[in-house]
């Protein structure tokens, strides 16, 4: 029985919707604006709180190594912790927007536009050429 179950899913098999919600996550954080169905946006949309939340309370080699595990390129870990943790430091959760833009030409389906909302202002300095050392042998 599936009494007061509830939870977002995709309907694929096990492997090839953990692998698309991923696919999905890994895509928002880059480019941080991705076009989906409504459907899909709901299933990714609370991974990316947890994550980022993670990141924020836990210490940052730990919080790298979890990041690692979901996320499938090294950019977007490394993007969650030295952008997103700054620019999301006073939000808890709700750091994504869904924004319906209508429906798909082929099947109908709506779709909406799953974006990251606008935190602080964060500038990320880039970092500082090392000085040669000066060999001061006699």
């Amino acid at each position: 029985m599936r009494h007061r179950l509830s939870r977002h899913r995709l309907g694929l098999k096990p492997a090839h919707g953990r692998m698309f919600k991923r696919n999905l996550l890994t895509s928002l954080l880059l480019y941080e604006q991705v076009r989906t169905t409504k459907r899909r946006a709901q299933v990714v949309a609370p991974m990316v709180d947890t994550l980022i939340a993670m990141a924020k309370s836990t210490v940052p080699h730990n919080a790298i190594r979890a990041i690692n595990r979901v996320v499938t390129d090294k950019n977007a870990s490394r993007k969650i912790m030295e952008v997103y943790i700054k620019r999301f430091a006073s939000i808890r959760s709700g750091l994504t927007r869904i924004v319906p833009v209508g429906a798909r030409m082929g099947d109908g389906a709506p779709l909406v536009d799953l974006m990251l909302v606008e935190g602080e202002a964060v500038t990320v300095e880039p970092k500082k050429a090392k000085k040669p050392r000066s060999s001061s042998k006699k």
